[in-house]
Parts: structure tokens; sequence; C-alpha cells
């Protein structure tokens, strides 16, 4: 089965592809045509396509059914004959060998989540089994580990330094397929915004690619990986030309911190940002028009303590630019906790560079029961400067939900977000407990994807 996901009302379909050119093509090129050299991607692609696998993975998923299947009673009255609890799901993808010697296969998160197996099948026809190494949800990047033996890698690009117009080829298992290329540009860079990931910086190509390709390989004309493809654009279940892939300067940290411990552990400043718009810029008489304001400093936060001050604009994180807000974040979540930054910002319209420490950010949670009898089973948790959601909603998110606790029964769901109890708007969870105190009834007011809802507890 093909992994497919949802961009608002346009469907996402996971995808992936793989391949690459030397500068020995020119020395490879076949016949003459006119008396002129014929051009061909192939000697790349003889070098680049061995190290882009096929990824195919199995998994027990619990069937739904009526509770009253599992009453023996009912089952010996009825004569009712057993019935399967579980079905077995399969699903496709690519992966691309980015470590020989150690066996390590890059690949989406979505691509392995929640299989029992997982088996490679390699360009020269092995199937080799694979464990994961660890996966992060955020950035939908995992890395599964196959037996090194006679692996062919491929090297990675700085991704930093792509142009809009850079050539492409992309690698992958479309549909099951198997492996196929296709080719294209760089049609666009620094695509955040478009709600596929928590952390967003993709490279949009129009190379071809389709469902199955989730994790396959976008190479440049030397053969390098430049990114990894994830999702694309298609209104109507079919490429139109709209990809994105993962860059590969992303990949290379995410995959540092998930060999070394498992996940990736994000770190943050401690402040609230936006986006410097040129309405802002013009407003505060800011020579630039791109750029993160700093709304609100955390106190004691590492920010804090480096000196960062509300009103202060970030233009360079590492000497990265920012944009906006989201490049902040995602800047600053690509760093492990500890490590020290380079901020390049405006003050009252001067340039200043401050050094910070970025900090583990630890969000506050509430259990359920110690709250509210009727919320007994639910978990409730700070959107921090980290979460998707932050700067675009205030509330409280619901980080899990017991099946058939009294919280499910009141029909609360896991990624609600809870904005207001009583009539009062919410944005923490000590102001959660607080407006617990002796009540009877509560009136909560939900975020339910984009549906306000009102629920009535007793």
């Amino acid at each position: 089965m093909n992994n497919q996901r949802c961009l608002l009302p346009v469907a996402l379909l996971v995808l992936g592809l793989a391949a690459a050119v030397p500068p020995s093509v020119l020395a490879a090129l076949p016949a003459l045509v006119e008396g002129q050299p014929l051009p061909t991607l192939a000697p790349m692609l003889e070098r680049a396509t061995p190290a882009v696998v096929n990824i195919a993975t199995e998994s027990r998923v619990q069937l739904r059914r009526n509770p009253l299947l599992d009453d023996p009673f009912f089952r010996r009255f009825f004569n009712v004959p057993d019935q399967p609890r579980e079905r077995r799901a399969q699903s496709v993808g690519s992966g691309v060998v980015v470590d020989a010697r150690r066996g390590y296969v890059i690949t989406n998160h979505h691509v392995v989540d929640g299989a029992d197996t997982i088996t490679v099948t390699l360009r020269d026809g092995r199937q080799l089994d694979a464990k994961v190494i660890g996966s992060d949800s955020e950035s939908d990047v995992a890395v599964i580990q196959v037996p090194a033996r006679n692996l062919t890698a491929l090297p990675l690009a700085d991704s930093d330094r792509l142009r809009v117009g850079d050539f492409v080829v992309a690698i992958g298992n479309p549909f099951g397929l198997g492996q196929t290329v296709t080719s294209g540009i760089i049609s666009a860079l620094g695509r955040t915004g478009l709600g596929i990931q928590g952390y967003e910086d993709f490279i949009q190509t129009d190379a071809s690619i389709n469902p199955g390709n989730s994790g396959g390989a976008l190479v440049n004309l030397r053969g390098e990986l430049v990114g990894i493809n994830t999702a694309i654009i298609a209104p109507g279940g079919g490429n139109v030309g709209i990809g994105f892939a993962i860059p590969a300067n992303m990949v290379a940290r995410l995959m540092e911190q998930i060999v070394d411990h498992g996940s990736v552990r994000r770190g943050q400043l401690g402040v609230s940002v936006q986006d410097l718009t040129p309405d802002l810029a013009r407003a505060f008489n800011l020579p630039v028009s791109q750029g993160a304001v700093i709304a609100q400093v955390s106190p004691r936060s590492t920010a804090a303590k480096a000196g960062l001050k509300e009103g202060d604009v970030v233009l360079r994180v590492n000497e990265r630019s920012i944009r906006d807000g989201g490049g902040l974040r995602n800047a600053i979540g690509l760093l492990e906790v500890g490590e020290t930054v380079r901020l390049e910002i405006l003050r009252d319209g001067k340039p200043l560079t401050l050094d910070a420490k970025v900090g583990e950010y630890v969000p506050a949670k509430a259990e359920g029961e110690a709250l509210h009898p009727r919320l007994a089973g639910a978990t409730f948790e700070d959107i921090g400067p980290n979460s998707p959601l932050a700067g675009k909603v205030q509330g409280v998110l619901i980080v899990g939900v017991d099946s058939g606790s009294p919280a499910a029964r009141a029909g609360l769901r896991r990624n609600d977000i809870i904005i207001g109890v009583n009539r009062r708007p919410i944005a923490s969870t000590a102001e959660l407990r607080q407006l617990m105190i002796d009540r009877d009834g509560l009136l909560l007011n939900l975020l339910r994807g984009q549906e306000e809802l009102v629920l009535m507890l007793r």
C-alpha cells in the first residue's frame, strides 16, 4: 500500500528518487549525432543508483469492532464465529545508503513508523532485514541499518549552496514498480508553512516523484545527495511537478543526533517570535524586510542570559540568513542542547552580534486525574517555542487520551487544544489547573484541526 498524506485540501503523497553525474561523464559520452556528442546521464546513474534502495514494511493494525464481540456469553448465545482482531498492513518506500561501512540508510519517518518488519532491496537484487536506529516525526527523517556488506553510499552535498535552476535527478520506487529515475531542476528553496511537518525547510523540485518514492534521493549532477524526497502536491493524485525534499545539510544534522541518541534532542532559546513583515520594517524604520522579531523573552532563559531583548530582529544564525520566525525556529531546533550559537541581530536599527547557548526545553505537563475527575486519562502539555503551533494559537495541547477513560468518554481526543475554560481563555497548564479548582461543571472551548468545539463536562 502506497503512503499518502494530506496538505489541507491538497493530497500530499510520499515519494523518493536518486541519481547524480560526475565530471567524468563527459569522457564517457557515447556515439556522435551529426558529429556532436550525445549527452547522457547514464554514467552518473551507474554510479549513483546502487546507493538507492527499495523499502518494504509490514505492520499489524488493530481492527475496530463492536465490544459485544468480545463478550463470551454474547458470542456463545448468538453462535458468533471467531473473527480476526488485527490485519497485516504493507507499504513501500525508498531509502538512501549514506554510510556503507556501518550500513546506515536514510529514509522518511512515515515509511518505517510502526513497522514490525523492514526489508531493504538493493539494486543488485539482494534483500536485507533492517532495524530502526532512530527516527524523528517532526522532520520526517529516520535512520535504519542493514548488514554492511558490499554497500555503495552516496556522498552528501552542501545543500546551502543550491541555487534555483540547478539540475537535479531523483531516484526511487514509485508505486512499487522498482527503481525509477527522473530529472528536473530546483524550482524553489526554503519552502515553509506547508503544514507537512513540524520542521520545514524544503527544496522544491519539478523532478517527477510519485507515491512510493518517500525517502528516496534527490542528487545533483556530480552524483551527490542534495535532499531526501518526502512529499508532493497532488490535487489529482499524481505528480504535477511540485515535489519537496528535505535538504542534505538538515538530514546530516538530524542523522548525527539520531545515531548518537536514538532521537533528536531539540533545544530552544526561550523566546517567542514573529515574522518581520514589510509593514513592521517600515514602522520600526528598519533597513531590512526579512528576519525574525523577538516578541517575548522568557525570564532566566538562555536568550535572556545572552542579552536578547524584545524588539530585536534576528537576521542570521551561525551565518545562515533568517527569513522569518519559522526559519529561526528551524535553525535553533536543529542544534543540539548545549551548543553555542552566534546570532546577528538588529537592535534599534543597529547591528549587534550575540552568542547564546542552546538550552533544553521541557514542556510543563499535567495529568487529567489531578485536575478533574472527568479529565482522568488525558495528559495535557504547554505549547512550547519548539511546537509547530507556537505563535499560532494560545492554549493547552492534549498529548494523550487513554482509550475508555473518562476523558475519552467525555469526547476529548489527542491533539485537541483547549483554548478556554468556562469562557476564560487559557495559555498554559498552570492556568488550566487554576481554573479547575472547585469546579463541578466545566465548559471547555477546543480547537480540533480547523474547527472550534464546545464541550460541557458535568
